[in-house]
């Protein structure tokens, strides 16, 4: 897997997640989170992810996909969350809006659609 500006396509993030047990963090605004995420997200403010990334992701082994809208704020987001110490940080290329493009499944208000 890439580390880094690349990012993970949709198809990649989902090998991450359930061969490797990542921890997504979606950096969206709670009402985009509640309009559609990542099944198994956990939504944190972009603004707020390096006070609350030892909170959300208690090993800092373990891997992390950070998504938002289109990937922008991730890459941001990234480098906070590798400067905390997380040895295997990953973006969404592209965001939930290339991962519901590609198909994938988002979760709306607690339902898988």
């Amino acid at each position: 897997l890439r580390r880094g500006r690349g990012g993970l396509s949709a198809a990649e993030a989902t090998q991450l997640i359930n061969r490797r047990n990542a921890v997504v963090i979606d950096l969206r605004a709670p009402s985009d989170f509640a309009a559609g995420h990542l099944p198994s997200a956990r939504q944190v403010a972009a603004g707020e992810i390096g006070a609350k990334i030892a909170q959300v992701a208690k090993n800092k082994s373990t891997p992390v996909l950070l998504v938002c809208q289109n990937g922008q704020q991730s890459q941001k987001a990234a480098r906070e969350v590798e400067a905390a110490g997380y040895a295997e940080v990953h973006v969404l290329e592209g965001g939930v809006a290339a991962w519901q493009q590609a198909g994938m499944p988002v979760v709306k208000q607690g339902v898988a659609k």
